[in-house]
């Protein structure tokens, strides 16, 4: 549908003002257009009380978008102020995070009591509060944290999908228990981010009916108009990609319009919905229509100028008339019936569907009742040398028929991850004919930085009803870091299957060989990255990522095979480090650290060193596995110094990575100092200088320089960690 443009609208699309009064919905005669006119201005107002009380904040989209806020919270929107987490709520997803203080002002007008105004009021004040910034999702009313543009379209995706997927699981005829809207705002940004268009190409692929996107195209960013970066057709490119859109044209004053169009958007059967209204940016102040009115306070005298046009003393601040309270009053009353009346259906359903109910209830609770029993023990691993990525395979496979509540999926790599399960079901539009909506398996094409933006939706849904599983190669989380951040800031729980992990990739090149990335996974906080050594530490990942409901977790494993080591130890996993090779009774005169596939390296390298020869005499060495920095950071210090005896035995650290961190471990290293090669992995480990026998010898000759005349070693001191290959090879 387009809606006509009215003849006073401007050439670029965009009314000239306050040209009309606001038109009141049919459903709401008691409304009067002066008492809407007046609710518009008050949120006006407020924003730019709000911004300029503490000079800062983003009050033009607030101004020139009240008509959608009020349009979707009064009219269309189902909640309950008096239980922001009720299940069966429809989920608002602020994309365009910058504009946080609509969403605090609607939650505080519409009776949320954890949003007095003195909340609000704390927008960008030192005494800061809920109203951060951006909005934050352990806040009620917000369902997810956004900011980083793009993310919050992603975000609503997997909302949708975690909709779709619980209605098509659980629904019966009569009884749609789950079948919520996703709103999403967003503005020009979000729509310029390659997220938000990886994304929004999976919703329209999906059929999506349950999401709805709210445009508020006001033509402007950070540098000014949005002609001079960005001139696509919005509306034509999504009706390209699959989905329904409705043109709103002067939607800062035609309330009627907007609330029409959502109601357009609410019933349209078979593809999702793009609302594409036109605003002006902060309306009525002298900077409407322009770049200053984004991001910044608009100053002590366009406020009170703002005030006077709109019909408000500009000497006072922060008004809300009795009557803007009286206009909402009703959606308080209005959310506690509809929890009502879905209670009721509940019960009903509970009645006739008890296994269905039974089941629903339980993946409320967020648990995984009974998951250890189906871990296999060590005993019953592969002896075979397998892949880990492979063994990861065996987790997948142990707990994915079992568990609705897993949604696994690969940006196109599922047979390469080892995520694919017997009699798995995809999750498709059922018109497809190559799944449907109640399937778990996710094929997400190669679009890495909006499956991970995606699984956070998942998870954000209903905490720990869905746990998405999701998989690239780990050169390719590199797309998905910034969405992998979001998660661990979030506490939002998924499992992150990073495959073919190292040169290890082998033929793939340089371009596929990670040198550096596991660095900034491994200093993000709140993110389990685990690189495992065999399968049986790959179970010990597993079961601490299973364990932790709060985090995300995400699992270096390699291409090639690597043997199941005789002193592996799922129980050393959850410490982040141990002594997998050697005595830990005798203080070594070498401890080797290592991780992943390098394990079973290090400890041949052992092996050869404690071995005599002609030219060396043997030497005591342990092999310990660290596959979890972070976590082994946080045992106590005496476990750490009996695992690690780095004041008396000389410590090396061997992995194919970048050695940025490992001098907080060790005292010499053997590392990556360039990209990598196409070549067989065979082949590149030997290039690099990780063959056995020339780390032995790297590692003996340092040792040997390192003795002390008293028979003792001269310990390395702080900054004087030494890099044993370097200069292997030249850059190419």
């Amino acid at each position: 549908m387009t809606v006509a443009v009215p003849s006073a609208v401007h050439a670029n699309g965009h009314g000239p003002g306050l040209k009309k009064d606001p038109q009141p919905a049919a459903q709401v005669a008691s409304a009067s257009p002066e008492d809407e006119k007046l609710v518009i201005n008050t949120i006006r107002c407020l924003a730019a009380d709000l911004c300029q009380e503490y000079k800062g904040g983003h009050p033009g989209t607030v101004m020139g978008a009240a008509t959608i806020a009020i349009a979707l919270w009064k009219y269309h929107m189902r909640y309950n102020p008096s239980n922001p987490d009720w299940f069966a709520r429809d989920r608002f997803v602020l994309s365009a995070g910058h504009a946080c203080l609509l969403q605090y002002i609607m939650l505080h007008l519409t009776g949320y009591e954890a949003w007095p105004l003195s909340e609000v009021r704390k927008y960008h004040a030192p005494k800061y509060g809920m109203a951060a910034g951006h909005p934050e999702i352990e806040f009620p009313g917000i369902e997810v944290t956004t900011g980083p543009l793009g993310q919050g379209i992603a975000n609503a995706v997997g909302l949708a999908v975690a909709g779709k997927n619980l209605g098509a699981t659980y629904n019966r005829e009569g009884y749609p228990v789950v079948d919520g809207k996703v709103w999403c705002f967003t503005g020009d940004g979000c729509l310029q981010e390659g997220v938000g268009q990886e994304a929004v190409s999976m919703a329209g692929h999906w059929g999506l009916d349950n999401l709805v996107l709210i445009y508020d195209n006001n033509s402007v960013t950070v540098d000014g108009v949005i002609a001079n970066c960005f001139t696509d057709d919005t509306s034509a490119k999504l009706a390209a990609t699959g989905w329904h859109v409705i043109d709103v044209y002067d939607g800062s004053n035609d309330l009627a319009a907007v609330v029409s169009a959502l109601g357009e958007a609410k019933a349209v059967v078979g593809k999702p919905v793009m609302i594409n209204i036109r605003t002006v940016i902060g309306i009525g102040s002298k900077h409407a229509g322009k770049g200053q009115a984004h991001g910044q306070a608009l100053g002590d005298d366009d406020v009170a100028n703002v005030k006077k046009s709109l019909g408000f003393d500009p000497s006072e601040k922060f008004v809300v008339p009795q009557k803007v309270y009286e206009y909402f009053n009703d959606r308080k009353v209005r959310g506690v019936q509809l929890e009502k009346e879905w209670n009721g259906l509940m019960a009903e359903y509970s009645a006739k569907y008890p296994e269905e109910s039974a089941e629903l209830k339980a993946r409320m609770e967020g648990k995984l009742p009974g998951w250890e029993s189906l871990v296999p023990p060590k005993k019953d691993l592969p002896t075979a040398a397998q892949p880990t990525r492979k063994s990861s395979g065996i987790m997948v496979q142990a707990l994915a028929p079992k568990y609705k509540s897993f949604m696994i999926g690969s940006a196109d790599l599922l047979e390469s991850t080892f995520v694919s399960w017997d009699g798995m079901v995809e999750f498709q539009n059922p018109e497809s004919g190559l799944g449907d909506y109640a399937g778990r398996q996710i094929r997400y094409g190669i679009r890495e930085h909006a499956m991970v933006a995606m699984g956070n939706g998942l998870a954000a849904y209903h905490k720990g009803m869905i746990l998405p599983v999701m998989s690239t190669f780990f050169m390719f989380w590199l797309y998905a870091a910034p969405a992998a951040r979001m998660s661990a800031l979030q506490k939002l729980r998924f499992i992150g299957i990073a495959t073919h992990d190292s040169i290890g990739i082998g033929e793939d090149g340089p371009t596929h060989q990670p040198v550096a990335l596991a660095s900034f996974y491994r200093a993000l906080p709140g993110l389990n990255f685990v690189r495992p050594a065999d399968a049986e530490e790959v179970i010990g990942a597993w079961m601490l990522a299973l364990q932790d409901e709060d985090h995300p977790s995400l699992f270096a494993l390699s291409r090639q095979p690597v043997p199941l080591l005789p002193g592996s130890d799922r129980a050393g996993v959850a410490r982040g480090g141990y002594v997998i090779h050697g005595d830990p009774s005798i203080i070594p005169d070498i401890t080797l650290l290592a991780t992943g596939a390098e394990v079973s390296r290090a400890i041949e390298v052992a092996n050869l060193l404690s071995t005599p020869s002609s030219s060396s005499s043997a030497y005591t060495v342990r092999v310990v596995s660290l596959p979890y920095l972070a976590l082994f950071d946080r045992q106590s210090a005496e476990y750490r110094r009996e695992v690690i005896p780095s004041s008396q035995s000389l410590v090396v650290a061997i992995e194919a990575w970048a050695s940025f961190g490992w001098s907080r471990y060790a005292h010499a290293g053997a590392h990556m100092h360039t990209f990598g090669l196409s070549a067989p992995q065979q082949v590149l480990y030997e290039h690099f200088g990780f063959g056995v026998q020339n780390l032995a010898e790297k590692i003996g000759g340092w040792a040997a320089s390192r003795r002390a005349e008293n028979g003792g070693w001269k310990i390395p001191g702080v900054g004087e960690y030494e890099e044993l290959l370097l200069g292997t090879i030249q850059e190419h």
